[in-house]
């Protein structure tokens, strides 16, 4: 041990020491637990940089044994060492490595790459502990929440690069991701798709007006397309199951009955959710390379749920010809529902009763008599234009989405009708992050933020970012047996 670290040890344990006193020795008895709890953590904090500096220290201590070379077989000469900071979660932490270089060629530091330390000064833990709040929180709040525990703050900015730097192997990591095993997996296979709009950054012209012209938006949002895929065990239920399920009757009877319908469901299997800003093709490649996996003996039935739009069905029957294509059946009531509130009033008694009948006859692979009652009350000399029109929408929905509603084959074999999974992740994984108050993107920065979302919310946090630090380490240093000499490019500062 040099005598640079053992002064070091000496502090530390000097440190210790002093701790033990502070928890046991007579002013102890006067502190709160309050008080003594944050003085632990802040002076272990400091103990930790003290700790992780020896560790450096001892590191850099000794010169790499062999000749150390470039790239291109140059013999590269020690020039001595050279400073580096590291931004950990106990705060900076600097120290000195030997340094290589020879005219013409690019210094390096054999011992980054031993360490296999970030490009930036940031320590990988930091980054992640960041990362895992921007993902929930916007940017300014994830830096105060670093700020209030760490005592450390992060530049908007440098947060901002570092995402979408550490975004960028998620397709990678789930190409690679292994699959539930067969004995655990449902025997249907399902595949659901869907969009979601995010507020974008808005060019704003120079002249712009005092006041925005009626209809002109503040906004421009685009559609981030959202995709699941999961399996499940069959779940056999009957049209009038079905009905209390989804209207949610709150008669007693049919209550418990759809209370007992739920609770019966078998759980997904596997389930997967991502989203891009780049458009359904790009949505619908990820979705199949998954869908490859995902197959085997196993898989007895494939489901393929959309909300009827009918570029991402086109897509969706042109890349997954063995799936059987379905009608969201809550997209299906919402039109129900607009034909009741032009024919009755949103407030007619009458009106619950009329959707009721209707959904049972869809349920019951019965659209075309649903269809040709629309008609006729078309026809009927008492229904308004207004009404008219609604009900052709309705009629023109349901007519183009025929082949996709034959619910009573899906319910007799126990197949999912519902978006629910995907509707869940448009929510959840897009809404509830992308349109807080006041949130603008670019389509670089709110792809980052999906990315990195759809591994949290699939489970798979820990396991990427080992994956991403692999990747790092092998984008830095596999041509080479050492890395380039860092220099801090990103402030971070000690909060005061």
């Amino acid at each position: 041990m040099s005598s640079n670290s053992a002064h070091i040890v000496h502090q530390i344990h000097q440190e210790f020491k002093d701790l033990i006193e502070y928890v046991t020795g007579k002013e102890s008895q006067t502190r709160t637990a309050y008080e003594v709890e944050l003085t632990l953590f802040r002076r272990l904090l400091a103990l930790g940089a003290q700790l992780l500096y020896l560790f450096f220290v001892q590191r850099a201590a000794d010169c790499p044994p062999g000749p150390v070379s470039a790239p291109d077989g140059t013999r590269l000469t020690n020039q001595g060492k050279r400073r580096r900071s590291y931004f950990s979660i106990f705060g900076k932490v600097q120290f000195r490595r030997h340094y290589f270089h020879a005219v013409g060629q690019e210094g390096i530091c054999p011992l980054d790459a031993e360490l296999s330390l970030p490009p930036h000064c940031y320590s990988d833990l930091l980054r992640d502990f960041a990362e895992y709040s921007t993902t929930t929180e916007s940017y300014g709040e994830s830096n105060r929440i670093l700020e209030h525990i760490l005592g450390l703050s992060i530049s908007k900015q440098a947060l901002e690069t570092a995402v979408e730097e550490d975004a960028v192997d998620v397709e990678a990591f789930y190409e690679q991701k292994a699959v539930p095993s067969p004995a655990t997996e449902g025997s249907i296979l399902v595949i659901q798709a869907d969009g979601k709009g995010v507020p974008m950054v808005r060019d704003e012209p120079a002249d712009q007006p005092a006041r925005r012209a009626k209809g002109q938006k503040k906004t421009k949002k685009k559609e981030s397309v959202v995709t699941a895929i999961y399996t499940v065990e069959p779940y056999v239920r009957t049209p009038q199951q079905m009905a209390n399920a989804l209207l949610r009757d709150q008669e007693q009877g049919e209550e418990s009955e759809r209370e007992s319908i739920q609770s019966q469901r078998p759980a997904p299997v596997g389930k997967e959710v991502r989203a891009t800003m780049y458009g359904k093709d790009l949505a619908i490649e990820r979705l199949a390379k998954r869908v490859t996996f995902r197959e085997g003996e196993h898989i007895q039935h494939r489901a393929a749920l959309t909300d009827g739009a009918e570029p991402l069905q086109g897509r969706i029957l042109a890349a997954f010809p063995d799936f059987e294509l379905i009608l969201d059946i809550i997209h299906a009531i919402e039109y129900l529902w607009d034909a009741a509130n032009a024919l009755l009033g949103e407030t007619h008694s009458d009106r619950t009763a009329w959707v009721k009948e209707q959904l049972l006859c869809i349920l019951s692979g019965q659209t075309e008599t649903v269809i040709q009652t629309l008609e006729g009350l078309v026809q009927d000399p008492s229904t308004s234009p207004t009404q008219q029109e609604v009900l052709n929408t309705t009629i023109g929905y349901y007519r183009r989405n025929l082949p996709y509603m034959r619910y009573d084959r899906y319910l007799a074999r126990g197949w999912p009708i519902s978006t629910g999974v995907v509707e869940g992740a448009c929510g959840h994984l897009v809404k509830d992050r992308m349109e807080r108050s006041g949130m603008r993107w670019t389509k670089s920065g709110a792809q980052a933020i999906l990315e990195l979302r759809a591994v949290r919310v699939n489970g798979d946090w820990d396991t990427y970012h080992s994956f991403r630090r692999q990747c790092q380490h092998q984008r830095l240093y596999s041509s080479r047996s050492s890395v380039p000499a860092t220099t801090e490019t990103i402030v971070l500062k000690k909060a005061a």
